[in-house]
């Protein structure tokens, strides 16, 4: 197999000729369906690769390794990358791209064939998350993976801009909500960076963003996850009403709603835009106070 000149000191990586002769040798054409975007670019590789300040003894899960572009350059910094992959034909493809552009690495590879969304075991413990995700999919997988797998102690994931954007805001921002609060509750989330639309093939219709995060511990409450994330959906179901006003479905009433608020020290009148992780906790603990 050839591949792309690397760099003087670097390791070949694919580029887009590689790209779309791996695809066209297994028949694959990108799908919209399945959010396939495969990068095709070694400098935006090894710049996704650094931002993700990967520890040498680290495991790497990877989600959607596609024809390998990212794979490779995970190994080049990790101890072992474990690689979900939902298309059949692309999981069976990449051992043998490994093995043919990494060959001292290819038993440092495990390949799972799975849905991201619907995956709980793994063959090995991961320690970071690294990831080109599905556009369609990108918060859903995030969430599940942080929930799942509480070894997971950092990671960077690509995703669309404006979905990056909506991960790592702050209360008060005009894209805050849903993403931003549940992520808020397993980490601490920081817009890394911006990448092109050049570098991929096929080119998508608009940038992708880098989202770094950090594990934290989860609000100090009695509440539990399910709880707090019930108070999140319904607040930012209506989320121009008040909260007063959203939550009355979830409390029974908007009398119960106030009464919950005002114990959880929330002001009723308020949306669910400009309240904090720690506040929905309170809140949800407010409606389930524990007995002792």
């Amino acid at each position: 197999m050839t591949s792309p000149e690397p760099t003087p000191g670097t390791k070949p990586l694919l580029g887009a000729t590689e790209i779309r002769r791996l695809a066209e040798e297994i028949g694959v054409r990108p799908t919209k369906t399945l959010g396939q975007n495969f990068v095709i670019d070694g400098n935006t590789i090894r710049r996704i690769v650094s931002a993700a300040k990967i520890e040498p003894g680290e495991i790497v899960l990877e989600v959607g390794p596609g024809l390998g572009s990212l794979t490779l350059g995970l190994l080049d910094a990790a101890a072992r990358v474990v690689a979900v992959e939902i298309d059949p034909v692309l999981a069976a493809k990449l051992p043998s791209t490994v093995a043919a552009l990494r060959p001292e690495k290819s038993m440092n590879l495990d390949v799972v064939l799975a849905d991201a969304m619907r995956v709980t075991e793994l063959p090995a413990t991961p320690t970071a998350l690294v990831a080109n995700l599905p556009y369609n999919v990108a918060v859903p997988v995030v969430l599940h993976l942080l929930e799942h797998f509480p070894s997971l102690q950092h990671g960077l994931v690509m995703v669309q801009d404006e979905v990056a954007d909506r991960m790592v805001a702050g209360p008060g921002s005009k894209t805050y909500g849903v993403p931003s609060v549940k992520g808020a509750w397993y980490s601490q989330m920081r817009k890394a960076g911006v990448i092109g639309m050049n570098v991929f093939w096929p080119a998508p219709k608009i940038s992708s963003g880098l989202v770094e995060f950090i594990r934290r511990e989860p609000p100090q409450t009695h509440a539990s996850r399910e709880e707090v994330f019930a108070v999140i959906d319904a607040a930012f179901a209506q989320r121009r009403k008040t909260l007063r006003a959203a939550l009355a479905g979830w409390a029974g009433s908007p009398a119960d709603a106030e009464r919950y608020l005002r114990i959880a020290g929330v002001d009723p009148s308020a949306r669910g835009e400009v309240i904090d992780v720690t506040a929905y906790a309170r809140i949800a603990e407010a409606k389930n106070p524990l007995v002792v």
